[in-house]
């Protein structure tokens, strides 16, 4: 009864009560934030994932880059709808996930951390090569989320036709964090989700009683950078544009940061982690020179005092994951 009262909340939290209160303000550039913060939380949900089964993953950046381009190049190329490209560059991400994880998933956990460290750089570096993806000038002028429907009925308007298409971009980012969040915490709770932990717990116990570890450990992979490829591509609808450069090193590293920052024993961690690590920089921008290093305290000090995550205090106080 809790957790659904703490649903619902949170959905007219998200849905209802910020749109008001950011209309009766008028501060429409935290729509923007607000959405940034969305979908940044679900390439982080997918980093999440790995960290369930027992791996560190510092590249999940690559597959929001990869994600984007799938879609900016379907849609610049092709002629795809974004609709359609969402599921695809999500899709592709997971497929791309599964030839580079056969072999380094095979690795111990330090050698897989030390291996996807490097992916983001690696598609990075393919993109400036590639013709397609039209080397360090990126692609631009990617137009604006079009009419979704089905059998005639308009499920979402065309963006561009829209009075204020921020409100809508947002509308589409929780929307989208809501489904993924829901995805995951199905899947913890199910029985793929306590395989998934005893690798977390003992991989090769888990092997002795007939656990496929290695099945398991990709799976899991895909289902991560699932998220990192929709996420990659969401963004590219929200600036028009993708570049080499769109998602760096230190983004792969956020992603990883805000697990840390938020709870890695909670599913919805991710989210929270996200929110404060986002706003925990935007805030300390008025100290100048001193940001990254009073920024780096701060999270070293956090770490150290709330190990498990900011919503270990929930823990403390008694209430349930």
């Amino acid at each position: 009864m809790r957790s659904i009262l703490g649903v619902t909340a949170f959905l007219l939290a998200v849905f209802v009560a910020v749109p008001w209160l950011i209309a009766v303000s008028g501060r429409w550039d935290f729509y923007y934030t607000l959405t940034s913060v969305a979908l940044l939380s679900i390439a982080s949900a997918g980093v999440w994932l790995t960290f369930y089964i027992g791996r560190i993953n510092i590249g999940q950046g690559a597959y929001a880059l990869a994600g984007g381009y799938v879609s900016a190049v379907l849609i610049t190329k092709a002629g795809f709808g974004f609709w359609l490209t969402l599921p695809l560059a999500g899709l592709f991400c997971a497929g791309l996930s599964v030839l580079i994880g056969l072999p380094i998933l095979r690795l111990r956990g330090v050698y897989f951390a030390m291996v996807t460290l490097v992916l983001t750089e690696v598609m990075r570096l393919t993109a400036l090569a590639l013709p397609v993806t039209n080397g360090a000038k990126g692609i631009t002028s990617i137009p604006l989320p079009g009419e979704l429907s089905v059998f005639g009925l308009v499920l979402i308007p065309d963006f561009a036709s829209l009075e204020n298409p921020k409100l809508a971009f947002y509308l589409m980012a929780v929307t989208l964090m809501v489904l993924c969040y829901g995805a995951l915490y199905r899947i913890v709770h199910s029985r793929l989700g306590h395989l998934c932990r005893s690798l977390q717990q003992n991989e090769e116990l888990a092997a002795s009683i007939g656990v496929n570890t290695a099945w398991l450990r990709i799976l899991a992979y895909s289902i991560s950078s699932f998220f990192g490829g929709i996420a990659g591509a969401s963004f590219v609808a929200i600036s028009q544009s993708v570049y080499p450069s769109s998602f760096q090193v230190a983004d792969s590293v956020n992603f990883m940061l805000n697990c840390f920052l938020g709870g890695l024993g909670f599913v919805f961690g991710p989210m929270l982690g996200t929110l404060v690590l986002y706003f925990g920089w935007d805030l300390l921008f008025t100290t100048g020179r001193y940001q990254l290093l009073i920024y780096s305290s701060l999270l070293i000090v956090l770490m150290l005092v709330l190990p498990n995550g900011v919503l270990s205090l929930l823990d403390r106080k008694g209430v349930r994951r």
